[in-house]
């Protein structure tokens, strides 16, 4: 059975880098009908927090990346990586070194000098050391001297290393902790995981991982590294780029649908197609269709697709995520609230939920002051007439509906002589507080009556006063 895995240290939030990553070893295990499993890499005591275990834990499920396997936790494995470990020793893959941070230090400032490669020189090799309850001996995995690794990735395609490249790496600390390379063997062995799919960042660990794993009798995971992920400029992605934890786009207003769509077109595609539904997702998925060069962030085109989902998705999915941004900001609406009208409004001229709930906020609350370019081009005393008119023909309207909100408005236009940016706008700045809203007519009808009159009589005061 396929088995992939996502195993992110929690040492800081969930990236857009770890969320890819998650993705695409979750759309495979799909695709293959396989298992996908979460392993938390958590034996970084120093930096590991539960904060950012938990971080980890939100991100997947607002991406509704289930798994089918997990939480594991490694800080809960130690003692498989000390029997894996002294299997090792014991059959004469691994070895006792006593090396001191001095003499470590001077080999490297040696091979620096000499201009090679630094590595650590086997001075422990063959000496057979056994601890005792004084020494700090760390232990060492014998690396093969002769021959190369050769494997077969899915992005890189054939990658090969000589041994003779490759030092014996640590596998043990001093204190008897297992090291990364040693714990992702064990786990990737006995989770059965067939395919590990990871950034590229990796790619110099996979032949010491596979020597590791040839040592322990096991067989080798098939392997796909990822290209990073890189900011518009070309850069490196960070946090000025908008690199910060991924539950961030969910305080930001993204839908977690949205963001899934942008990360997985994040270095991979399928021809033109640009917005994929999960279904599509797992039935076109490919390992060997991911991009071989590195992807750049792009602010603009995450935008345009959350917009995409804002529009398509069910009215009442984003009228609930708009309530709850009102209600985190302490906005008061009433239960009688027309807000799917509201919704139907505006969703296609914003990109987040966000934007959504801020663009409505006069819908519920009045503003402190006009939007002073704005005031200052429609708020002006040709305006004062047409204005007072419409204050006039508003109080008397029985039916307050945007048809005829509208003809009142109509009216106004013929009796000055005037057209609809004349009328229209300054009716717009005196009832929001600004230029941008939907019709006049349909976001003078969703203000209601008494807040339309109010405010009107408030522009009127504004425009005597000045």
């Amino acid at each position: 059975m396929i088995k992939t895995r996502f195993a992110p240290s929690p040492t800081g939030y969930l990236h857009l880098g770890g969320a890819r990553t998650a993705l695409f070893s979750w759309l495979y295990s799909k695709k293959m009908g396989g298992a996908f499993v979460l392993r938390i890499e958590d034996t970084d005591r120093e930096r590991s927090t539960e904060e950012s275990v938990q971080a980890i834990l939100d991100g997947m499920q607002w991406l509704n990346l289930d798994y089918d396997e997990g939480p594991y936790y490694q800080t809960e494995r130690f003692d498989r990586y000390t029997a894996a470990i002294q299997q090792l020793i014991d059959q004469g893959d691994a070895y006792y070194c006593s090396c001191t941070k001095q003499r470590l230090e001077a080999l490297r400032e040696a091979q620096m000098l000499a201009k090679q490669k630094p590595r650590y020189d086997g001075n422990c090799r063959e000496l057979g050391l056994r601890p005792d309850e004084k020494s700090e001996f760390v232990v060492r995995f014998k690396n093969p001297q002769q021959g190369e690794v050769t494997f077969s990735d899915h992005v890189k395609g054939t990658v090969s290393v000589n041994n003779s490249e490759l030092d014996d790496l640590i596998i043990a600390r001093s204190d008897g902790t297992p090291t990364y390379n040693l714990t992702v063997v064990v786990d990737d062995m006995e989770m059965k995981i067939t395919h590990v799919v990871r950034g590229d960042d990796h790619v110099n660990n996979t032949p010491r991982q596979i020597n590791i794993l040839k040592a322990l009798g096991a067989e080798c995971p098939e392997y796909a590294h990822l290209p990073m992920i890189l900011g518009d400029d070309g850069k490196r992605l960070s946090k000025r780029h908008g690199a910060v934890g991924i539950m961030q786009y969910c305080e930001d207003g993204y839908l977690p649908e949205a963001m899934l769509n942008y990360l997985v077109r994040l270095g991979w595609s399928h021809g033109d197609q640009e917005i994929f539904n999960t279904a599509e997702m797992i039935e076109h998925f490919s390992l060997d269709d991911i991009n071989k060069s590195a992807s750049s962030f792009n602010t603009e085109k995450l935008n345009w697709i959350n917009q995409q989902y804002l529009i398509s998705a069910p009215i009442d999915q984003i009228v609930g995520l708009v309530k709850q941004r009102l209600d985190k900001t302490g906005t008061g609406y009433g239960v009688e609230t027309d807000f799917q009208s509201i919704v139907e409004l505006y969703r296609q001229r914003v990109s987040t939920i966000n934007e959504l709930a801020d663009s409505i906020l006069y819908c519920f609350e009045d503003f402190k002051q006009y939007d002073e370019k704005a005031a200052k081009k429609a708020l002006r005393p040709v305006a004062l007439e047409p204005l007072q008119r419409l204050q006039d023909e508003f109080s008397d309207l029985k039916e307050w509906k945007s048809p005829a909100i509208h003809q009142i408005i109509e009216s106004v236009i013929q009796q000055f002589g005037l057209n609809m940016a004349k009328v229209g706008q300054p009716l717009r700045v005196a009832v929001t507080g600004g230029s941008f809203s939907p019709p006049i007519d349909d976001t003078v009808e969703i203000i209601g009556k008494a807040k339309t009159l109010a405010r009107i009589a408030r522009a009127i005061s504004y425009i005597s006063a000045k």
